[in-house]
């Protein structure tokens, strides 16, 4: 067998190879876009053609009152500026003291450093959802039900977020900070002005994660915002969308499509940065 025949098998192989691979990566795909496809059409249907047996892809008539009522009698600027102050709040919040905590337990010593540490990974392996009743009462006690302070304090740190800046700030160089030190520099000045400039793909990452978390969070903000006044878009969309007797199906999905684009405008801007962050931070 000649050494032709061999390379031209082996690039057949390959070829084959790689239309494979591109053909289940294009089948995920559309199993992944399909729902937001009918999703998106659905926000423009009426509720009838939503219902009707079977079911349609396009609209047989395009309609924009799901999306009217969500502007006019609804009110969704209230809701929107309500998510969007609390999510950048708690991004913002987790932005500075999930770095200072990181840096801390990155390049400080410290009695207790390797107990505090221990404690942050076993916090990462409890559900919220085992935290959510002290933390009510909690927020309770100290009467902040109802107000911005409930929904964004409980959360404006995060185990996962310390432990992303801390496994970023472990391969920032201990000569650098030395360097500054010897420049007469303090550590509240070494971690502003050489620290967090050098962080910027594990802050996108930690941005990005904790918007989408404080996005989309619904059970929280619905118990403790008992006041309309203080619904946030989820919590919103849940409660006008979906009645006791039936839900209007146009008006969720044309909800929904409103609650997503945000995100992923955010996405698609921060991409770069998010991937960046992932593979420089240990996070496979």
């Amino acid at each position: 067998m000649t050494s032709t025949t061999i390379a031209g098998r082996r690039a057949r192989r390959a070829l084959t190879g790689r239309a494979l691979t591109y053909t289940v990566l294009v089948a995920g795909l559309v199993v992944w876009v399909l729902p937001f496809v009918w999703m998106l059409l659905g926000s423009v249907k009426t509720q009838s053609e939503i219902l009707q047996r079977p079911p349609t892809w396009l609209p047989q008539q395009i309609t924009w009152e799901n999306f009217a009522q969500w502007f006019g009698p609804l009110d969704i600027g209230r809701f929107f500026t309500n998510s969007v102050v609390v999510a950048l709040l708690t991004v913002l919040g987790n932005l500075v003291f999930c770095s200072m905590v990181g840096y801390a337990l990155a390049k400080m010593d410290f009695p207790g450093k390797k107990v505090l540490f221990a404690v942050v990974l076993i916090t990462l392996m409890v559900p919220g959802i085992v935290t959510f009743v002290p933390l009510f009462v909690m927020v309770s006690s100290f009467g902040l039900t109802s107000s911005y302070a409930a929904l964004i304090l409980p959360f404006v740190t995060t185990p996962l977020g310390v432990f992303l800046m801390r496994q970023f700030m472990l391969g920032i160089p201990d000569e650098l900070l030395e360097a500054a030190r010897i420049d007469g520099a303090g550590e509240l000045r070494i971690f502003a002005r050489v620290v967090m400039p050098l962080c910027g793909p594990p802050l996108a990452t930690l941005g990005i994660l904790t918007f989408l978390a404080s996005w989309n969070n619904f059970l929280w903000p619905l118990v403790a915002a008992q006041s309309e006044d203080m619904y946030t878009l989820p919590v919103a969309i849940s409660l006008y969308a979906t009645g006791q007797n039936a839900t209007d199906y146009g008006l969720l999905l044309a909800g929904s499509v409103l609650v997503i684009a945000p995100i992923i405008l955010l996405f698609v801007f921060l991409q770069r940065y998010f991937i960046q962050g992932v593979a420089t931070t240990g996070l496979k």
